[in-house]
């Protein structure tokens, strides 16, 4: 199922190639949540599930994907594409468990530059064998009508858009074949799939995940962690690359430090939880308050949309703040009957210190209790008065 070591989301790449040029000795863990805890597994699913991670092993870079690394992302140095030719995935790196209720547990432990690609592909492992194995009751007839309508709607209102949907895709050809009746939308710019990419000859499209943001907490400051973290990200791609994510600590937080050096650096933001519509708004207002025309930017869209949202958000964006949208789950695993799996794997600490995500969406947040809990202490609790 996962046949090149670049089946995985660009942003994974870009973020391992920053972690070995700033922070290489780091060691970190990761664990799976499964958002919707009575969706179970079964043994079937589990032992294709382990041999699929053994066969992981086996993957490695061939030289037309470096090729198309190099011609694709610039930004990617030389040394770290050699680096990526020898890197190779280690199982021992995954603790893979499913208990006797069919709960499935999933830990990552080792070096952060390392086990960073992991994610990606065991996700997209996952979700294309629970459709084998667990919920069987779907047939992909009438996906290739379905895929089709939802780009022409999107087609119609003039959206650009990418396809964000490996992690929860139904499987490899399912994802495959959205990408191929997307080709032909001109407002498609591309997949975060980079094996995909380089099949269907368009751009990988990527930046940063939350992770980039929840290790700043711990190996820089948590009180200005997007600054640490947009600064670092600044370090490495000088300017490329230039969408921030604002979410992992609510937006509010984000927006304290998105001041004028960083608005007029980045060329956008991407919304990935929370109401897209205030979300716009607080954006386009915070910008003219800067001093910055909102027309001269970008919002990304990639929260859970659909055709539809995409083309609502379109119109209220209007003229006002240019708007893309990455779609992800909507156009990989759309079927009758069969909802898809609400399934993520979130870092847990960096150098043994917990880390955690909050969001817009309290419903999205993760890490451990305590560490939540100060974490909003930290963050939200109202300074002390003078004295």
């Amino acid at each position: 199922m996962i046949t090149s070591l670049i089946d995985n989301d660009l942003y994974k790449f870009t973020m391992q190639h920053a972690v070995l040029a700033l922070y290489p000795d780091a060691e970190v863990s990761y664990e799976f949540i499964n958002r919707r805890p009575s969706d179970r597994f079964n043994d079937e699913f589990f032992a294709v599930l382990l041999e699929a991670i053994g066969e992981m092993a086996d993957l490695q870079l061939q030289r037309d994907e470096q090729t198309f690394l190099e011609r694709r992302c610039p930004y990617l140095k030389p040394a770290y594409l050699e680096h990526l030719a020898g890197y190779r995935y280690d199982p021992s790196e995954v603790d893979a468990r499913l208990d006797d209720g069919g709960a499935l547990s999933i830990t990552i432990r080792g070096p952060w530059h390392r086990t960073i690609l992991w994610e990606v592909p065991l996700l997209a492992l996952i979700s294309e064998l629970h459709g084998r194995h667990v919920d069987t009751g779907w047939t992909e007839q009438g996906q290739l009508d379905k895929i089709r309508a939802k780009s022409r709607t999107l087609q119609q209102a003039g959206c650009a858009l990418a396809d964000f949907g490996t992690r929860r895709r139904r499987s490899f050809a399912i994802q495959d074949l959205v990408v191929g009746v997307l080709c032909d939308n001109p407002g498609f710019v591309g997949t975060s799939n980079v094996h995909l990419a380089h099949r269907h000859g368009v751009q990988p499209i990527g930046t940063m995940a939350h992770e980039w943001v929840m290790a700043h907490a711990v190996l820089a400051d948590l009180r200005h962690v997007n600054r640490r973290a947009l600064e670092a990200w600044r370090k490495v791609y000088r300017g490329q690359l230039g969408v921030a994510l604002t979410d992992t600590y609510t937006t509010g937080i984000f927006l304290d430090d998105f001041d004028a050096h960083f608005a007029r650096l980045y060329d956008g933001v991407r919304q990935d939880s929370g109401c897209p519509l205030e979300f716009a708004d607080r954006i386009i207002e915070h910008y003219v308050k800067l001093g910055i025309d909102p027309a001269t930017k970008t919002i990304v869209f990639s929260d859970g949309l659909d055709a539809e949202m995409a083309v609502e958000l379109k119109r209220y964006c209007g003229e006002r703040i240019r708007c893309a949208f990455g779609i992800g789950t909507n156009l990989t695993n759309d079927f009758a009957g069969s909802d898809a799996l609400n399934i993520v794997i979130k870092l847990a600490t960096i150098n043994r210190a917990p880390v955690v995500k909050l969001t817009d969406d309290a419903a999205k947040a993760t890490g451990q209790p305590d560490a939540l809990h100060a974490t909003k202490q930290a963050l939200f609790a109202a300074p002390p008065a003078d004295t």
